[in-house]
């Protein structure tokens, strides 16, 4: 083989494995969301969180759980994405939100006024398929609910409505959930505060392996700005946009019985004409 033709090889060969990667990266940007958090993605099976599925961060109050779905929604705005916040206990943090890389303008915040419009809320957002990424926080119920004080619990119907939306949408459902009311998500990840250390993060479901896996995430991993005590906070959350689940319209069964002209049924829908009208008309025709 001659140099020229050992030259012109090689570079068809590099240029094969070049159009090999760029089709493999659309294929797995579907797949997963990074966080950009390495200890935290490296724990995960497929190297971040996965697209098309309901993951749960179920811990105690500030072990973290927050402060990760917030890294995934910034990763989500980081490609251009849009995402959405349920916010059930109506307490997310706007400064926290934007140091964790947040971008206001690409969030949709909704504080359902009750417990049962929680996971109708999350399912009609991931259904629509236009959120990379929904977090769904059933840490506690809305104030003045009655319910849900210790975390909301759901049933294995919202559960399932809450898996299967994921699945069609192709949308990230991340769960925020308190211990005493675990949910239901295909991957659950255990979080727990480790003090000035960070947090640990632990596999205790997936149905992709990596049961019992464990890492530790430090806090400077999650806020790099933080580390010397600033707050770079730089902007402001938009208004949580309180919302009411419409009722659908009734279908009215249509009454049976004579109806005149553009189907009005005489005596209901207009008044009925007087005997001396009727003459009067009748009369007139003559």
């Amino acid at each position: 083989m001659s140099a020229t033709a050992e030259k012109l090889s090689v570079t068809v060969e590099a240029l094969r494995e070049q159009i090999r990667r760029l089709q493999a990266a659309p294929r797995q940007y579907l797949a997963t969301l990074r966080t950009g958090v390495e200890a935290f993605d490296g724990l995960l099976p497929g190297g971040g969180l996965p697209l098309g599925q309901v993951v749960e961060l179920w811990g105690e109050a500030a072990s973290g759980r927050t402060s990760l779905a917030l890294r995934a929604v910034a990763s989500a705005h980081r490609e251009g994405r849009l995402c959405a916040y349920v916010d059930g206990p109506g307490e997310l943090y706007p400064p926290a939100a934007v140091a964790a890389g947040v971008d206001p303008s690409r969030l949709l915040i909704v504080r359902p006024k009750t417990v049962e419009q929680l996971a109708w809320s999350a399912v009609q957002l991931v259904r629509s398929g236009a959120f990379a990424c929904v977090v769904l926080d059933l840490t506690r119920g809305p104030a003045g609910a009655g319910r849900g004080e210790g975390g909301v619990r759901l049933s294995p119907a919202e559960g399932k409505r809450l898996m299967d939306a994921a699945v069609r949408g192709g949308s990230l459902l991340v769960l925020l959930t308190a211990p005493e009311a675990p949910g239901d998500g295909m991957m659950r990840l255990r979080t727990e505060s480790r003090g000035d250390a960070g947090l640990s993060v632990e596999v205790v479901r997936s149905r992709q392996g990596g049961i019992g896996s464990r890492t530790l995430v430090p806090w400077k991993a999650l806020y790099p700005e933080l580390t010397d005590g600033e707050s770079p906070w730089g902007a402001e959350l938009p208004p949580a946009e309180d919302v009411t689940v419409p009722e659908l319209p009734r279908e009215e069964t249509p009454r049976e019985g004579h109806r005149g002209i553009m189907g009005q049924r005489p005596g209901r829908d207009v008044p009925m004409p007087s005997l001396r009208a009727s003459l009067d008309a009748g009369s007139a025709l003559h």
